[in-house]
This record gives structure tokens, sequence and C-alpha cells, in this order.
């Protein structure tokens, strides 16, 4: 059986940590002289107060020294613990919502995706807006690492693909965390300071430049208006926007490479290309479409489309139109974007444009050997051989990723959605998206009519798209306890 006491240990200080950072929204009510400032603090204590019961309880342990099995188990229970008391303050400072309906912002806001059942956030008090900002920035950070530091190492989706040095030492998974959580987190952190002088200078005031820095460079997509970043319509405000959403979409690791004088690493990148050409293509497209199909003029066209088109791929959720209304077309081109994503080692969501360069490989060395059945055809990727291990990894990813989106959809179905709200739910869900497609849940609208069963189920959808699928389902073997 596994020992879980040094599982437990880290989850205690994750919530004691948790804990004190709800004193920041605390501080934001008690400036504004809004009575919400109590609720976090409540929280807050109730917060610590679990988190250090954890850490007295278990210190005996040895967190340094993590095996596969407790890695699995850290990252999944971490995820869900703090998505947990997150929801505290949510729940206390919204009465009018379920603790359903607040771990479902809360576990939204830190894999974030974005999804809302809030509204009225224009008169919102300061703490609710500073908080969700908030947990999309930590949930930012946090899946950087994972992503980076723990998932290589469980080999999940071929994302040992993007193994660093001695990522796979299994004995030393905490302080290789730490380590790259540094070196990621100064990248972070100047990236959303730049970001929030920007919006701040171009028109936003300097808490809602705060809020939407921390959503952008996190690709999260929550903001202070139910009308998101169309409430500001300024062209200057959703460029800045458009480039950090896609700053916060490329992969982490070779902005590291970058400040180490490895210039082109970057654009040498196979996914990043392919990323830059989905964008372009796309944007491109769905001007043509709105220019000639719905009459909009060309350079509103392209704002517009440029904007959405990043906003969805980089599954940061934010919106600046509602796209259900421009036709089938588009509707379609966007449930496709929304199962896209980002890049590996990103904030962004989705299946990830790598995964899919690697299955368009594999395809073509398929078709080849169909003409020349005895060549030996090795698939590359950034002129490296990818190796069996990986194509079989990312395949059978892409096929549970499916498969776990239907039965959800179904599920969901089941619940008393009608099935394309059901699908859109559950596809935004898994890709971490936000809004999702049609009358209900699309940019103009929000989760506030889903019932808890329905709520639950997509905060679950969430966690398993933000943790890559394998790390959560892995655990309902029965190969994994029996060890």
């Amino acid at each position: 059986m596994i020992d879980v006491k040094p599982v437990l240990f880290i989850i205690g200080v994750l919530l004691a940590l948790l804990g004190a950072t709800m004193l920041v929204p605390a501080a934001f009510d008690a400036v504004a002289a809004s009575p919400d400032w109590s609720v976090f603090v409540v929280s807050s204590l109730v917060t610590i107060f679990a988190g250090v019961s954890l850490v007295l309880t278990t210190r005996t342990a040895h967190p340094t020294s993590l095996s596969l099995r407790h890695a699995f188990l850290t990252t999944t229970l971490s995820w869900l613990s703090v998505a947990a008391f997150a929801a505290l303050p949510l729940l206390f400072a919204s009465p009018h919502i379920t603790y359903a309906g607040a771990f479902f912002e809360s576990m939204s806001g830190l894999t974030t995706t974005g999804s809302t059942v809030l509204s009225g956030l224009d008169t919102a008090p300061p703490g609710v807006l500073i908080w969700r900002g908030m947990l999309h920035w930590l949930g930012g950070i946090g899946i950087i690492v994972t992503s980076v530091a723990i998932m290589p190492m469980l080999r999940i989706g071929g994302m040992q693909l993007f193994r660093t040095e001695s990522s796979d030492n299994s004995e030393k998974i905490v302080p290789r965390a730490a380590q790259l959580a540094a070196a990621f987190g100064r990248v972070y952190v100047v990236m959303t300071l730049a970001c929030m002088a920007l919006l701040w200078a171009a028109g936003m005031t300097g808490f809602e430049a705060l809020v939407h820095a921390m959503a952008t460079v996190s690709t999260g997509g929550f903001s202070t208006s139910d009308a998101s970043i169309g409430h500001f319509d300024s062209p200057l405000i959703e460029m800045i926007i458009v480039v950090f959403m896609i700053g916060g979409a490329l992969p982490f690791v070779l902005y590291i490479r970058v400040l180490g004088q490895d210039r082109d690493a970057l654009w040498r990148d196979t996914q990043v290309r392919a990323f830059f050409l989905a964008i372009l293509v796309w944007t491109v497209t769905l001007s043509l479409w709105l220019v000639l199909h719905e009459h909009v003029a060309p350079l509103q066209a392209l704002r517009v489309s440029l904007f959405n088109v990043v906003s969805v791929i980089t599954t940061t959720g934010f919106a600046t139109a509602d796209y259900n209304l421009w036709g089938t077309f588009p509707f379609a081109v966007f449930f496709w974007l929304i199962l896209v994503g980002g890049c590996t080692g990103s904030t962004s969501g989705g299946i990830k444009v790598f995964r899919f360069v690697i299955l368009v490989t594999a395809a073509r060395r398929h078709l080849r050997q169909l003409v020349h059945p005895n060549a030996v055809i090795v698939p590359t990727y950034n002129r490296r051989p990818v190796p069996e291990a990986i194509l079989l990894s990312v395949l059978s990813f892409t096929t549970v990723f499916f498969a776990v989106f239907v039965v959800l959809s179904i599920v969901v179905a089941l619940l008393g959605v009608d099935f394309i709200t059901a699908a859109t739910a559950v596809s935004q869900a898994l890709a971490n998206v936000g809004p999702g497609l049609g009358p209900i849940i699309g940019p103009a609208g929000n989760y506030a009519t889903m019932t808890d069963p329905v709520l639950t189920v997509l905060a679950f959808a969430m966690l398993l798209g933000r943790l890559e699928l394998f790390t959560v389902l892995v655990l309902f073997t029965r190969a994994y306890w029996r060890g």
C-alpha cells in the first residue's frame, strides 16, 4: 500500500500557502470598504488551519523522495485540495451559488479554464475579482511546472519528448520542480508586469490591468466585466492582449533557451511554427467569411477574427464578439480550435499542437510505407527521431481524449442538458477554454443555469484536461493501488 504521508505533507504546505494568499483579496476589500474582507479572512484561517494540521501530523514524512506512484497521487490530490479550499471565499461572498458552483468557479480558475457561474462582475467587490485573477495566475505557473517537470517523467501522452535534464529522476521530483518553478517564475512575473503596465497605459484602471494581466498571461480568461474584453471596445487593448495570450501559449522552456543566447529556439520549434500558421490561416479565413457573408468591414473583420481566434486557440476564452452569430462555418471552426489548444509547456490547454504534429508525421510515414513497404522510415520532430513509444503515447492520449469527450458528453446530456450544449461544454472543459458554443454557454452567456451535478462533472472534466487525463485516470486502476 502506498504511503500517503509525503503526499499529505505536500498538500498541507500548499494549503497553508493558499490560505496566506487569501489575505491579498481581503486587503483589497478592506481598502475598498467592502464587508467581504471578513469572508477572505475567515476562509484564510480555515485553510491555514487545515494545511498546518496536515503538515504537523505528517512532518516525519520525506517528500523529497517521492516515487512515481506518489507523483500521480500528489499531482491529482493537490489540484483537488487547492480547488476545494479556494472555493470557500467564493461560496461565502456569493450566497446565491452553491458549493458545487463555487468549486466549479475555483477549479475553472486554477485550471485556467475561465468558465464562470458568476454574473454582475461589473459591480462585484474587488476581492472576488482579484481572487479569480490570482487563481488563474497561480494555476498558470503550476501547470507550467507540472507539464515540464512532472509529466515528462510520468510518460503521459508523449510528454517525455519534452523531458528536461534530470527530470526523469523519480527521487528528485520536488527539488527539480522547485528549480524549474524559480526559472519559469521569473519569466512569468516579468510577462505579467509588462502586460499590466501596457494595459494600464492603454486605458484600463490599475486594478483592471492587474486582473486582466494575470488572466491573459495564464491564458485563463476571467474578466472584471460580464462583457469580457468587449467592455473596453479598444483596438489597442485587444492587440496587447493578443500578444500576451500568444506569449502565454508558447513553450516557457524555450523562453529560457532564448534568454540563454539561443535566439532562434522559438522559431526552430516545429509546434511553434504550426501554432502561428494555424492562427494565420484561420484568422484570414474567418475575416474573409465575415466580409463576404456577414458584410463586415475588412479591418473590423480582421480585428474581431484575430482576437477571437487567438483567444480560443490559446484556450484563454476572452471575447469581444458573440461568434455564435457569425454562422455555421465559424461555429465549426471554433469548435475545432477549442480542441487544438496551444503549445506544450505553456499555460494553455487543449490536445496541444505538438500532438497533432506527431499524428500528422505518423500518418505521413504510414502512407509512405503503404507505397514502399520495405522502406525504413523514421518519423522526426524538430529534426530528431521520434521513438515508437512516444508515437504510441500520443495516439493513446488522443484516443482517450475523444473517448472521455464522448462519455462525459453523454453523461451531461443524461443530466438534462441539450446535446449541443453538453458536447461544447465538455469540450471546453477538457480543453480548458472557458466559454463554449451555443446560446447558453457561448461568449455571451455563462454556466449559472447549470445544475450542481452538471457543474461537478464539468469541474472533473477540467481537472482531467489540465492534468493530461492519465495523471487522474491511472488512480482508478487496480494496478496502481496494488503496486
